[in-house]
Parts: C-alpha cells; structure tokens; sequence
C-alpha cells in the first residue's frame, strides 16, 4: 500500500453511493451505527495515526453489518482514516489477508501506520460468531446459517465486538 492507492481508494460515503446490492440495508444500517464514548476514548489513545483499508463486495452480509461502525468510528477519531477497495479488484491485497490461509472472506480491514506499513489486519466477522460460523453454522445451509444466528448476532451486538477486535489489533500495532 502506498498513499497514491490508498487516496485513490473512495472513503466509506463514496462507496455507499455506489453499492447495489442491500442499498437499502447499507444505507439504513450506517445511519444507526454507533461508536460509543468509551469505544472513542479508547481508539483515540492508540499513538499514531492509521490508514485502515475495508476489503468488500456489497453482497456481504458481515460488511453490511461491521463496516458502519468502523466509518462511524473513523469519522469521530482524527487519527483514524478509513478508505474502501473492492476484494475482487484488489486480489493482492485479499491473497495476502486470507481466512485460515485459504478464503477470500471478507469484510477485511487493514491497519497502516503514517509511513503505509502493514501493522495488522482484522476480518472476517467477530471472534464469536466466526467460531459459530466455523463449527455449528457450517452443519446449516448457507442461507440459513446467515437467515438464523448471524443475523441475531450482529443485531445484538450491533459492531461492538468488531470494534474492540479491531482497537485491539490497532494497539498490538501501536507498541510495536
């Protein structure tokens, strides 16, 4: 990554303009996104300043409901810019920041420091649904799996774990 790229990619309102598929469900689920004051706190803590990629496709229903609240949290942290690419148009980033080394799973958010080194990377979904996804959730078909517990999960816990996943990649980042 490089700060051409990296300014070239669109910022998280760009993209909504553009998304297709769920528009409707983009555009309602950024509009609720919160990133709460402890969550803020926490984010602006972590020295330095960050250039986090999302690789997407808006059919994907974990982006839908993960990267409102890291725009919204991006918004309202100075040191945190965030910026979207496409995973199918942008495979050597993807290939780089695969699921168990082997899927192209997303959302994937990559953190850069100032200079656009690599310092760490998140995705696809939170630790608890991933584990659920990953062992119950796979017995199910695949639209059940998302119509079912995935579905209820993020609605419960509306990208509070993602966020404090994501911090917590960012302050691993931040010391070292």
């Amino acid at each position: 990554m490089d700060r051409k790229r990296f300014l070239a990619a669109p910022t998280f309102s760009e993209y909504l303009k553009t998304v297709e598929k769920n528009r409707e469900l983009w555009h309602a689920l950024s509009r609720r996104a919160v990133a709460d004051e402890a969550t803020r706190e926490r984010a602006r803590a972590i020295p330095g300043s960050w250039h986090v990629v999302a690789l997407t496709e808006d059919w994907c229903g974990d982006a839908i409901n993960t990267l409102p609240v890291f725009d919204r949290l991006a918004e309202l942290t100075p040191d945190i810019e965030l910026r979207v690419l496409l995973r199918d148009e942008n495979l050597d980033l993807m290939d780089a920041h695969l699921t168990n080394g082997t899927s192209r799973s997303i959302p994937v958010l990559i953190a850069y420091d100032a200079d656009f080194e690599e310092r760490g990377w998140w995705g696809p979904r939170p630790a608890p649904i991933q584990a659920w996804v990953m062992t119950e959730g796979m017995k199910l078909d695949v639209k059940d799996r998302y119509r079912g517990e995935v579905r209820r999960y993020y609605a419960r816990d509306k990208g509070r774990t993602a966020l404090d996943e994501f911090l917590t990649v960012l302050e691993a980042a931040a010391l070292g």
